[in-house]
């Protein structure tokens, strides 16, 4: 099946576009059958080759939202423009992974106690008065 639609050939940050038929499977900057114009979107000009474009919309070639908008601003084809949606990029939040406070195990808790008794009776034998 033929599409027409536009093709980006401008420039980095200065887009034009080529209005072109090709198949519908192709990349838009693929091989094309025909270029039907060209639109510079800053400037808001098209060039259009109006009954090549007529011809081919006869014969069944489907349009693009953006080239079908086009085409009824500049009065080539009637009707009312089709909504395009641009999908908005996407942020990713990286989840937040909070980590659990390890709580002493039982066996790590004798042990401390276990320290604590030893350090008492250390300090307990310091304070002893030797005999003899």
């Amino acid at each position: 099946m033929l599409t027409i639609r536009l093709a980006r050939v401008g420039k980095n940050k200065r887009a034009q576009f080529q209005i072109v038929l090709q198949e519908h499977t192709i990349a838009p900057g693929g091989s094309h059958v025909e270029i039907l114009g060209s639109y510079d979107p800053h400037s808001k000009k098209a060039i259009l080759k109006e009954e090549k474009i007529k011809q081919w919309v006869s014969q069944g070639a489907k349009l693009s939202d953006t080239a079908y908008n086009l085409f009824v601003s500049k009065g080539i084809i009637s009707g009312e423009k089709r909504k395009v949606k641009i999908p908005k990029k996407e942020v990713k939040e990286e989840p937040v992974v909070e980590i659990p406070k390890a709580e002493p195990s039982a066996a790590k808790a004798k042990e401390d106690e276990g320290k604590k008794e030893e350090v008492k009776e250390k300090a307990e034998k310091k304070n002893e008065p030797e005999s003899k």
